[in-house]
């Protein structure tokens, strides 16, 4: 076991590379793949309850 403090957890959607171009460039056929993405993918619905509930703690 380590004694390193836990480094505070982050979810997948933060670090996520196609996430991060399309917010760079909204007009690229990724941004527009991101946003059908996020239609399906239980995971982005779990990062903004995720973002939501950090909101409530803040």
């Amino acid at each position: 076991m380590s004694d390193a403090p836990a480094a505070k957890e982050t979810h997948p959607c933060e670090e996520c590379k196609l996430r991060q171009a399309a917010e760079a460039n909204p007009k690229t056929w990724k941004a527009r793949l991101w946003r059908w993405h996020t239609k399906i993918c239980p995971g982005w619905r779990s990062y903004q309850r995720y973002l939501a509930a950090q909101q409530q703690d803040a």
